[in-house]
């Protein structure tokens, strides 16, 4: 009879909110990606307006300037929504450490369970050996014994007979 396991369903429940979270963790790194991503784009264009600004008229000095402003102001925002998504993502994948735990404990047990199956089946096959070995020896002494009593009436009738002949 094949092992199997009683709790698993559990396991495999397990397993399959473990692979769910870590699509969330995937999902969640994907944006902090993009968050950076979006942070380096405008750093880019930091530095291009203020490359462009040198070259500029004077006449538009104001101009840069209060789209500099914007632009240091867009990056703070930026950099809020990266730090947001960057906790959103350990938070997540704090969520995913406990969950591949919780698989692993599961499958430490299942592991036991197993292993305790299969010294109880060694046990069930040592024992059957054990009582066709008891069995065997039984039925060889006892055949022993036969051959032993034949063996003797053989020498009481060779030895009736030989006195029988004198």
């Amino acid at each position: 009879m094949p092992f199997v396991y009683r709790l698993q369903k559990i396991l495999d429940f397990r397993i399959r909110k473990k692979e769910e979270q870590l699509l969330v963790v995937q999902k969640a790194q994907q944006d902090v990606y993009i968050a950076e991503e979006k942070i380096r784009q405008n750093n880019a264009e930091i530095q291009q307006t203020i490359k462009d600004k040198k070259t500029a008229d004077f006449r538009m000095m104001e101009y840069y300037d209060n789209y500099l402003h914007h632009l240091w102001d867009k990056a703070d925002t930026l950099e809020q929504e990266r730090k947001r998504l960057q906790a959103i993502l350990e938070e997540e994948q704090q969520k995913l450490v406990k969950l591949e735990q919780a698989v692993k404990v599961v499958e430490k047990h299942k592991e036991k369970q197993k292993e305790a199956y299969l010294e109880e089946q060694k046990a069930i096959e040592l024992k059957q050996f054990s009582e066709i070995g008891v069995q065997r020896f039984f039925i060889h002494s006892r055949e022993a014994a036969e051959e032993q009593e034949l063996e003797q009436q053989l020498k009481q009738l060779e030895m009736e007979l030989n006195e029988n002949e004198y």
